[in-house]
C-alpha cells in the first residue's frame, strides 16, 4: 500500500502583510489612502434558531448579515474629519467606498480586491497631540452595506 504525503503550502505563498493598496471614493473623488497602517473588514451573519419536529436540537438559519471595518491610519488627512463636520453642520451623513487590494508578486496566489460599498464612519478623532510620541495615528471604524470581490486569489497547487 502506497502512502501519499500531504502537500504543504510553500512559504513564498504567504501574502506579505504590507503589500496592499487602499483607495477611498467619496462623492466621486477617489483618494489613494496611503496613510492607512492596518485595515480589517468583517461580516457577521445574523442567524435564527429553527425548531425542527423529530429532532431534539434546533437548527440554525442565516437570515442576514452586517459589515464592519476598522483600521489605524497616520493622523495626516482631513477627509474623514470633513465628513464628520458636514454631519454636525447639516445632518447629512456621507457614505463612501473603500477598495482594498492585496498583491504579493512573490506569491503564486495573485491578487485579491474587495470593494466595500456604502461605508459609514462610526465617529472619529477631531484633534490630537502627544508631546512624548514619535508620530500620530488614529483609529478608523465604521460599517458597510455591500461588497464585491472583483479579483480573487488563485487556488494554491494542492488545494
Amino acid at each position: 500500500m502506497l502512502e501519499t504525503m500531504a502537500q504543504a503550502m510553500n512559504a513564498k505563498d504567504a501574502v506579505s502583510a504590507s503589500l496592499a493598496e487602499c483607495f477611498v471614493t467619496i462623492e466621486g473623488n477617489r483618494y489613494n489612502f496611503m496613510q492607512i497602517i492596518d485595515f480589517e473588514s468583517n461580516i457577521e451573519k445574523s442567524k435564527t434558531s429553527v425548531p425542527i419536529l423529530g429532532k431534539t436540537g434546533k437548527g440554525n438559519k442565516s437570515t442576514g448579515w452586517s459589515g464592519t471595518f476598522s483600521g489605524t491610519a497616520h493622523y495626516n488627512q482631513s477627509i474623514f474629519r470633513d465628513l464628520l463636520y458636514r454631519f454636525k453642520e447639516t445632518g447629512e451623513d456621507i457614505y463612501f467606498d473603500i477598495q482594498v487590494t492585496n498583491e504579493d508578486p512573490t506569491s503564486s496566489v495573485g491578487r485579491q480586491t474587495v470593494i466595500h460599498k456604502g461605508c459609514n464612519l462610526d465617529g472619529g478623532v477631531l484633534a490630537k497631540f502627544d508631546a512624548d510620541g514619535e508620530y500620530l495615528d488614529e483609529p478608523i471604524e465604521g460599517t458597510f452595506d455591500d461588497f464585491e470581490i472583483p479579483e480573487k486569489f488563485n487556488l494554491l497547487a494542492g488545494m
